[in-house]
């Protein structure tokens, strides 16, 4: 995420490194850099400029301590302008009603369709809403399946109508359907375009009429920069929209869209978007996001991301096994597995300050278990959970059955011994704790 503008920032900041105080000329050549890498993540001129100047105005009239370095003034100011121009604080959605509405909108391939399968699931697993999707994209029969599909992955159901072409009335009969079932939460998904066109703006001006939606969210492709934020103000004008979806983060996005969208709609972004996977929805943070730009990490989603996965009872378990040295590999076996639901493995270490940059050409991803999942499927139950008792014999045979060698069966057991021993000194902390010892386990776990 934003990888070329934290290289360009950090870059920027360099030429204050070793000055003994700020003065306008530094600062000058300071911010000088710090445009063009604004510039060159897609950040329109007049917002770069303006940010620019804020920063400097700053920066001039601070008084700055023997104890900081004028490079770590100028970050932190940087860091605090760029939280407020993404909006200094996150912004909840609007679900409340009878059934609560919300109304989907944005050009075709944004992302609409697989956001609106997210939301579902983020509102039905962790809001404890009964959930229903629509389908009003009638001109895409694919739109339609799509939802259907995600639906059921999902466990969430999704009301179409075969052979109807008025989404209008779609969305009437859905939320009717909601009010009387029980659904406490509806979620329209509606037609894009391939541009903003007066049709498509009329028909989703009149579903926001005849639904009343307690929430209208406008989904934008994150890799489109400034097209995006022109986009945003073109629905914002005839929509009146709520707030903003970034998706597509985890693709080649420069990040002009995150940093331009608030200052041009003066609306929210609320949801960010990263990867396929149905979890892959977070809510957005601007100040976790400008410390991920700055190449501070975001330790805090992480943890949070952690705290998710990790159920309380079966941590508290895991706890006392491993004070009394008693963690197996099938225990082991189920941590990996808990790892792999928090997301894309190299997402994640990047949440780790001053991890992201050094992963940045290192291929990671989930399929890197596999392997050691192999491995430790191979063993009888008695193995895993007595791993002492595997000798030479043992070890031929488990590498066969995994279609490995006995030195990665040698170098897994190593690395267990290893892992356990890490985890055994978290055992005493809490989710912090428990997130930074995952982390290390998976460093372990890509030397193999």
């Amino acid at each position: 995420m934003f990888e070329n503008l934290i290289d360009r920032l950090e870059s920027s900041f360099k030429i204050l490194k070793g000055e003994g105080k700020i003065t306008e000329i530094n600062v000058a050549e300071t911010l000088k850099d710090v445009r063009k890498a604004l510039l060159d993540a897609d950040v329109s001129y007049k917002i770069a400029k303006t940010f620019c100047d804020d920063v400097k105005k700053i920066a001039l009239g601070q008084d700055v301590l023997k104890a900081v370095k004028p490079s770590q003034m100028m970050v932190k100011i940087v860091h605090d302008e760029l939280t407020r121009l993404m909006g200094s604080e996150a912004t909840d959605i609007n679900i409340k009603g009878e059934p609560g509405i919300v109304l989907v909108a944005g050009l075709q391939g944004s992302g609409k369709t697989t956001f609106s399968g997210k939301l579902a699931l983020n509102c039905r697993t962790k809001r404890g809403r009964k959930v229903l999707l629509v389908a009003g994209d009638v001109y895409r029969p694919a739109a339609i399946d799509q939802l259907k599909v995600l639906g059921e992955q999902i466990g969430v159901e999704v009301y179409t109508e075969e052979g109807s072409k008025d989404p209008v009335s779609i969305a009437r009969n859905a939320v009717a359907k909601a009010r009387r079932e029980g659904y406490s939460l509806v979620i329209v998904d509606t037609a894009g375009r391939l541009a903003v066109d007066e049709e498509m703006m009329k028909e989703i001006a009149a579903i926001k009429e005849a639904v009343n939606p307690t929430e209208t969210l406008f989904v934008v492709d994150s890799m489109t920069g400034q097209d995006a934020v022109e986009t945003a103000k073109a629905f914002n004008d005839r929509l009146n929209f709520d707030g903003v979806v970034l998706t597509k983060l985890d693709g080649d996005t420069r990040g002009g869209a995150a940093l331009s969208i608030r200052a041009v709609v003066n609306k929210p972004i609320k949801f960010i978007s990263a990867g396929e996977k149905m979890e892959a929805l977070d809510v957005f943070h601007p100040k976790r996001i400008a410390d991920r730009i700055l190449g501070m990490g975001d330790v805090v989603t992480l943890v949070e991301k952690a705290q998710e996965q990790f159920d309380e009872e079966e941590a508290k378990k895991l706890q006392k096994k491993l004070i009394k040295d008693q963690f197996t590999l099938a225990d082991f076996y189920d941590q990996i597995q808990q790892i792999k639901k928090m997301g894309n493995i190299k997402d994640l270490a990047s949440m780790l300050p001053g991890v992201g940059k050094a992963l940045r050409d290192v291929d990671i991803d989930n399929s890197a278990f596999k392997g050691v999942e192999a491995i430790i499927l191979s063993m009888t139950p008695f193995e895993r959970n007595n791993p002492h008792v595997i000798n030479g014999s043992r070890r031929r045979r488990i590498a066969e059955g995994s279609g490995t060698t006995i030195v990665e069966v040698n170098r897994l057991l190593k690395q267990f011994e290893d892992t356990r021993k890490v985890m055994k000194v978290m055992a005493g902390g809490g989710a912090k704790n428990k997130a930074m010892g995952a982390m290390r386990a998976m460093q372990g776990m890509r030397r193999r």
